[in-house]
């Protein structure tokens, strides 16, 4: 029974991860048309995507690992060793790639146009970082 509870809590902290990015999407277009005024309210969304992403994340490391121990999996399960890779990846990458990006918004010699565009390129790469991850936990791929 608390082996499923922590099952749930590791799915439901994935989707927390993950699905704020693909709402993020739509909102790359009006912020890239919006006044100064009102960039501020998109950004303060993209600001909370990033923020709720690094928590859930948190949570879904402390699940996973309580999932492994409790599991009947090693630590050196092929498709374990590519999650914990794919994921240190994505943490470093969520890291440094939209904090900066959102910083320079309030920086008036920054170009729009290009900073979402940095948005946009890493948006996807996230998604699909994580995307390959969710395969590795749902399809447990025998590596090696």
């Amino acid at each position: 029974m608390l082996y499923r509870l922590f099952l749930y809590i590791h799915i439901f902290s994935v989707i927390l991860s993950i699905g704020p990015f693909f709402l993020l999407i739509p909102l790359l277009k009006k912020l890239q048309a919006s006044e100064s005024s009102i960039q501020q309210a998109y950004l303060d969304v993209f600001r909370f995507a990033v923020r709720l992403a690094k928590h859930a994340g948190h949570v879904l490391v402390v699940s996973g690992v309580l999932l492994v121990l409790m599991g009947p999996w090693s630590w050196k399960t092929s498709w374990i060793v590519m999650t914990i890779i794919l994921l240190v990846s994505s943490l470093f990458f969520l890291a440094r790639a939209f904090s900066p990006t959102i910083r320079k918004f309030n920086e008036p010699s920054q170009d729009k146009k290009t900073l979402v565009h940095l948005l946009r390129r890493s948006i996807w790469i996230y998604i699909v970082l994580l995307m390959i991850v969710l395969w590795f936990m749902v399809a447990k791929p025998a590596l090696w």
